[in-house]
């Protein structure tokens, strides 16, 4: 992180390298079906993706390096990030397209529900059960156990299809837990 700094290099730098890497790797991934050795740089970069969102935020926050536009950029390209880099794994396996789909779709959504909070007054809530780390460790071991045992491909749109459920009970936790909070300071 102090390197990072004095190389002259800002949260919002880091953000958007984690960005830049995750469209990347998702392009790259999408080829996967062809290219089985592409789905070893799920869990490679998503451990990497992980590392730069606890720089940036610790650049931040230990440096004094915080701004709106960086907690705005941190915020969407957490969205971004996941977009770019789950709904291509939609073109991997066409069975389990749509579940990869509801996937992606949920982890925006727990972001938001998570931000929301903030935005009724409350905290930036991070209640889980499917929140990004988890979504990263999912996704990471799939990939890494789909290159092993190709035959663990069949399982993708269960496996999808279980933790877009989760993504919609961690929107569920987050929005109820943000609430909870609200009311707790108003009585």
């Amino acid at each position: 992180m102090r390197g990072f700094a004095r190389a002259g290099l800002t949260p919002n730098v880091v953000t958007i390298a984690a960005i830049a890497g995750s469209i990347l790797v998702g392009a790259a991934v999408s080829f996967a079906n062809t290219r089985p050795v592409l789905l070893l740089l799920l869990p490679v970069w998503l451990f990497l993706r992980m590392a730069l969102n606890a720089i940036d935020g610790m650049m931040a926050r230990e440096l004094n390096m915080s701004t709106d536009a960086g907690a705005v950029l941190n915020e969407l390209g957490d969205a971004v990030s996941d977009l770019g880099l789950y709904l291509p794994l939609a073109l991997v396996n066409q069975q389990a397209h749509w579940p990869v789909i509801a996937f992606s779709i949920g982890a925006v959504l727990t972001e938001f529900s998570g931000v929301l909070g903030r935005a009724l007054g409350a905290s930036r809530h991070y209640e889980g059960p499917m929140g990004k780390s988890d979504r990263a460790f999912v996704v990471g071991a799939l990939g890494l156990i789909t290159f092993f045992i190709p035959a663990a491909l069949t399982t993708w749109r269960w496996i999808f299809s279980i933790a877009a459920l989760l993504t919609a009970l961690t929107c569920l936790n987050r929005i109820r837990h943000a609430l909870n909070e609200l009311r707790t300071r108003q009585s």
